[in-house]
């Protein structure tokens, strides 16, 4: 038995070849079926004592596992080709993920929540179960998350360094940390703080900033999966495909680093049932290199802003 799939948000391909009953039904597990083997390594992790090592070893399995499932099962198939850039990817995700992330993250967040901790964090539900806790911290995350990324998009001096991200010309797991350092420090000093505030204990520090990196690899990935109602509650990678669209009109929405929460309150969801643009980048000039990437947004000559309205540097 096979199954011909039509032109869609949810194609197969885009030559309408036909995949079995096995493959479709795949499509439906994947995404939920890996996030949920990177929360059991980070679990294990925990109940071992040993969380950082746990985190580095579900990471790179996770990248291995995309690398291979992207040449199985792409999306876009265009998107499989050398685009010059992996030097480049790699030395911002080194740079802003590794120096930022873990350093400012890892280093500065756990220690503040151990402050917190230690003044009482009396603001934080201590006596929820821990996976309500996680909940509760991922929501306070993203609500900064959510900021810091609809104003780089809305504000010229931040689109600068954001441009650097939306240039890359195909989405797949390798350039996920294509971030300048400036954007990623951003983010955090805008998400971060708020769970100091709450008062949020370590482990969910740890929880939060572990399932966002996760999210956020599956997120760009080039993989064929279908979604369903998860497009509503999570950053799937057929909602992110739509943010990176050329189109002001399409790529000025779907702000959710790993939650669609704000966008729908805030009406900046859009997730139409069409095949999402796989031209993506952006309308200006950027470098390929990874020094004229970083030192793009210093430079007079910008990226078109994409937004319908506001923002002047």
């Amino acid at each position: 038995m096979s199954i011909v799939f039509e032109e869609g948000a949810d194609a197969i391909t885009g030559d309408g070849r036909q995949r079995g009953l096995a493959t479709y039904a795949l499509t439906f597990l994947l995404w939920p079926a890996i996030l949920a083997a990177c929360i059991y390594g980070t679990w294990l992790g925990f109940e071992s004592g040993h969380s950082a090592i746990y985190f580095n070893i579900t990471y790179l399995l996770l990248a291995l596992s995309l690398f291979a499932l992207e040449r199985l099962l792409p999306h876009e198939r265009e998107w499989l080709k050398n685009d010059r850039q992996m030097g480049a990817d790699l030395a911002h995700t080194l740079l802003s993920k590794g120096f930022a992330q873990v350093l400012v993250i890892v280093g500065l967040t756990i220690g503040i929540a151990e402050v917190a901790a230690s003044k009482g964090g009396e603001f934080w539900p201590t006596h929820w179960p821990l996976a309500f806790q996680i909940m509760l911290g991922l929501v306070i995350a993203e609500a900064g998350l959510y900021i810091a990324h609809r104003v780089a998009h809305e504000w010229a001096l931040l689109w600068r360094f954001h441009a650097v991200h939306h240039s890359a010309p195909r989405l797949w797991f390798f350039n996920t940390g294509r971030f300048h350092l400036v954007d990623t420090v951003t983010s955090i000093l805008l998400s971060q703080p708020l769970l100091f505030l709450a008062g949020a204990p370590s482990d969910v520090f740890i929880w939060t900033n572990s399932i966002t990196a996760f999210i956020g690899m599956l997120t760009h990935c080039n993989i064929e999966m279908r979604f369903g109602p998860l497009n509503y509650v999570f950053n799937t990678p057929a909602v992110h495909r739509w943010h990176h669209s050329r189109n002001p009109a399409e790529g000025n929405s779907n702000y959710g680093e790993n939650l669609m929460l704000f966008d729908i309150l805030f009406r900046t969801f859009y997730c139409p049932n069409r095949r999402p643009p796989a031209d993506i980048g952006i309308d200006g000039p950027m470098p390929t290199n990874f020094t004229g990437q970083f030192a793009q947004p210093f430079r007079r000559d910008q990226a078109a802003l994409p937004v319908t309205s506001g923002g002047d540097d």
